[in-house]
């Protein structure tokens, strides 16, 4: 999809320089790829303390029942 973006010329070169692509296209994909990223690990983030955590509850030991009763129902 072509876009037309007014771009801080000074900005877009730093960029190309510190990334070591050859092309603006490539910083500028890069540079919004790794914004989404970091903005998805902040939503990540602003989860923590948020989730109620069952200290007792052993995951090895509910995928035993569970493989255990997929087994059994095989036939």
């Amino acid at each position: 999809m072509a876009t037309n973006l007014a771009i801080d010329p000074e900005l877009l070169e730093h960029a190309l320089a510190v990334s070591g692509v050859r092309t603006k296209k490539e910083a500028v994909t890069i540079a919004l790829e790794e914004f989404i990223a970091r903005r998805e690990q902040r939503q990540l983030l602003d989860l923590f303390g948020t989730l109620e955590w069952d200290e007792g509850y052993d995951y090895k030991q509910a995928r035993l029942a569970r493989d255990r009763k997929l087994s059994s129902t095989d036939g």
